[in-house]
């Protein structure tokens, strides 16, 4: 396809407004008329002179969705998918495309779910079927505000609204859409959430009560001093257990969630909880499974030791980065040794960290001297 420049402009209309409108230089052959042309309406006006605030802000909404309406054209050209094929890929079905990508997380039951669940809020959206050419800048803030409307926490949303963005990147690299929408959207905003962990007493104090599974009570110890989640602890071998004489014992493994590869450095403590080694194509954990009902007898061990917090497997990762920030590490080193990829993923523990001392010096307040 010939090298096209698309443009944005406006035409005068009636009542004091603009019709907006593509340029496309040289012309092209519109794909609906099969005639050559050089515009393209979008239906949409502005206000020549806005006087009022309203009048503003509609000027400035309107140009902001045909501006993105340009860009897309613009790919469009550029990938020489503007025309028959575009329109040919606009008509297919995105519901069953996302539908074939929920199925490729059955194995990651916690994340089928979620997705299987998204699935679900597009069906709702738009029961009368969804194509790719429904897809776009609009159709995307919409799904945000379906979701807002469904009183479902602002952090499900923003988990939700990450499912949706990866079925479109991928999308994208299979060639169904010219580019990601999301990339003119204002992303739904995570709320900070309280993030409860277990202090060192209180670990020791488990550490001494029975528990009805006992290979869960070593998981979470070994989380608690490891920062290792449930996904990676699950599938770790003795093979993935090395050492040398320089750094002592450490596991080398990849992170489910990340797919990175991590070296992470053991202590006596966590070697200590999981005893002596096996052969080293057998797991460390044996029979250890995630359930609703194994998370119950989580709890009642927990509250056993007389710990009333709201403690699941995974706050053991949280009292692992806790801990290691008390104790002085830096907030560099606690976020290599958790997996971050970000350091700003971390900084929620330092904000833990900075309301400890507060508390603890606010004990000073009823001190009289």
């Amino acid at each position: 396809m010939k090298n096209v420049k698309v443009s944005l402009r406006s035409k005068k209309i009636s009542k004091g407004r603009k019709s907006l409108y593509l340029d496309f230089y040289p012309a092209i052959k519109n794909p609906e008329t099969g005639k050559e042309s050089r515009r393209e309406f979008l239906g949409m006006y502005i206000f020549e002179k806005p006087k009022e605030a309203l009048d503003k802000q509609h000027n400035q909404q309107t140009k902001g969705k045909a501006e993105s309406i340009r860009a897309i054209r613009q790919l469009e050209m550029n990938n020489g998918t503007y025309g028959f094929n575009s329109d040919a890929k606009k008509k297919k079905d995105f519901l069953e495309y996302f539908n074939k990508l929920v199925g490729k997380k059955y194995k990651s039951e916690g994340n089928y779910g979620n997705w299987k669940s998204v699935y679900k809020h597009l069906q709702e959206y738009r029961p009368h079927g969804i194509t790719f050419g429904d897809v776009d800048k609009f159709f995307v803030e919409g799904f945000i505000e379906h979701l807002m409307s469904t009183k479902m926490k602002p952090n499900s949303v923003v988990s939700y609204y990450g499912k949706l963005n990866a079925a479109l990147k991928q999308a994208v690299k299979d060639d169904m859409i010219p580019e990601n929408p999301t990339k003119y959207v204002d992303a739904p905003k995570a709320e900070e959430t309280n993030r409860e962990f277990l202090e060192l007493e209180e670990i020791k104090k488990i550490a001494k009560m029975p528990c009805v599974f006992p290979v869960l009570k070593d998981a979470f110890l070994f989380s608690a001093f490891t920062g290792l989640r449930f996904s990676d602890i699950q599938k770790l071998k003795w093979e993935d257990l090395q050492q040398n004489k320089e750094t002592g014992h450490y596991i080398r493994y990849r992170q489910k969630k990340t797919k990175g590869y991590e070296t992470l450095p053991i202590s006596k403590i966590a070697l200590n909880i999981i005893g002596e080694p096996g052969k080293p194509e057998t797991l460390i954990f044996k029979n250890l499974v995630y359930s609703a009902w194994q998370n119950e007898k989580l709890k009642a061990w927990i509250l056993s030791a007389g710990i009333t917090k709201k403690i699941s497997f995974h706050c053991a990762r949280h009292s692992f980065a806790t801990l290691q920030l008390s104790m002085g590490t830096d907030i560099y080193t606690v976020s290599k040794l958790l997996g971050h990829k970000e350091l700003k993923t971390t900084q929620i523990y330092g904000k833990i960290i900075d309301r400890k001392k507060n508390e603890a010096i606010d004990k000073f307040n009823d001190i009289e001297l």
